[in-house]
């Protein structure tokens, strides 16, 4: 059980940026940029005992700031915030008090604005080499920052268990009436050599999925999954219902008590015999299977094409600052925003 800390030689806004290493006595192996909570790699073996990378990314740290990357950014591996997925026409009512948004989606914003919490420099507050080991990474979004409101300090915990769980546990507070909705956007595929994941098989624990308008946008229905391609509440490949020239870009609707951590997506690979297992107290997750991917010269030099990952985002309900009916994302002085997200790995046995 082991944690480093490994200068990348790079500095952004007068910020060091480091690796951060976790390893545990299996030899798992998870490592983190402090620029955006990168989880840059994840390291397990699979059921052949071979050592196997299930995340996307780079080799450098560099490459996560070339502008190719950027231009098609897809948030490799990063924290997403202030307010992940999409707030309508990036307009903020709270209080009656009307906040406008950068518009970086269409009309509406996407992902935090312009600047997120991505590509921000986070500190590390503190360390933890014990048998199991952690890191606690602190970011303080100051009053207007993407014209939001408040000033937030952010502490996220990366621990790596003995289990192979890496849990993600999230705190926040605000000096003012703020609107918040986090989540992490790894890119994962379970394949040996990566590829297609449109055989992997997943299940999701949702009887509901959240109607989306043609920018993505939800819009307040919540839209029964079965008799659909959206049921995935038992087992099934990826690609047996999906329509090939869209994939799948859609919110889920837990069946769960609102607040608990329970088992919320479930991924299989037959070759590499793999399983990863999503808990969160988070009410949705979001599955997105990278339609829109296309990065050259990832790890090794591999490029990632279209549909060669999937996403497992947990978080609130998007765009539920402007549908009442949701559960709230307003973080106000008094209280303290958590949230608990463990990606597990498995052998399927």
């Amino acid at each position: 059980m082991s944690v480093q800390q490994i200068p990348t030689g790079k500095i952004i806004d007068g910020e060091e940026v480091i690796a951060i290493e976790l390893t545990n006595s299996k030899g798992t192996y998870v490592k983190i940029f402090n620029y955006g909570t990168i989880i840059n790699k994840f390291v397990v073996k699979n059921a052949k005992g071979e050592k196997q990378d299930i995340v996307l990314g780079f080799d450098t740290f560099e490459e996560y700031l070339d502008p190719a990357y950027l231009a098609n950014y897809p948030y490799f591996g990063a924290i997403v915030g202030r307010y992940a997925n999409r707030i309508k026409n990036g307009r903020l009512v709270i209080d009656d008090e009307t906040y406008q948004l950068a518009q970086n989606a269409g009309t509406d914003t996407l992902h935090g604005g312009i600047v997120g919490f991505d590509k921000k420099v986070w500190d590390i507050v503190e360390i933890n080499d014990g048998p199991q080991p952690s890191v606690t990474l602190q970011y303080e979004s100051v009053d207007g920052e993407e014209n939001f409101p408040g000033n937030l300090v952010i502490d996220l915990t990366f621990e790596l268990t003995e289990n192979d769980e890496l849990i993600l546990s999230y705190e926040a507070e605000t000096d003012k009436a703020t609107a918040i909705n986090l989540t992490h956007h790894s890119y994962f595929n379970l394949a040996p050599e990566g590829g297609n994941i449109k055989n992997h098989k997943q299940q999701i624990f949702a009887s509901n999925y959240l109607e989306q308008d043609d920018n993505y946008s939800v819009t307040g229905t919540l839209i029964p999954v079965e008799g659909t391609p959206l049921d995935f509440t038992k087992s099934k490949a990826i690609g047996q219902d999906w329509n090939e020239d869209e994939g799948y870009d859609q919110t889920f609707v837990l069946d769960k008590i609102y607040g608990d951590l329970s088992l919320a997506s479930k991924t299989i690979e037959e070759e590499s015999g793999l399983v990863l297992s999503v808990y969160t107290t988070e009410p949705v997750a979001h599955l997105y299977t990278a339609k829109y991917l296309g990065v050259k010269n990832g790890k090794g030099g591999k490029d990632y094409d279209s549909y060669g990952a999937f996403c497992v985002e947990t978080q609130h309900h998007p765009n539920a600052v402007n549908v009442p009916t949701f559960p709230s994302t307003i973080l106000r002085p008094d209280d303290l925003y958590t949230q608990t997200t463990i990606y597990k790995v498995s052998l399927n046995r």
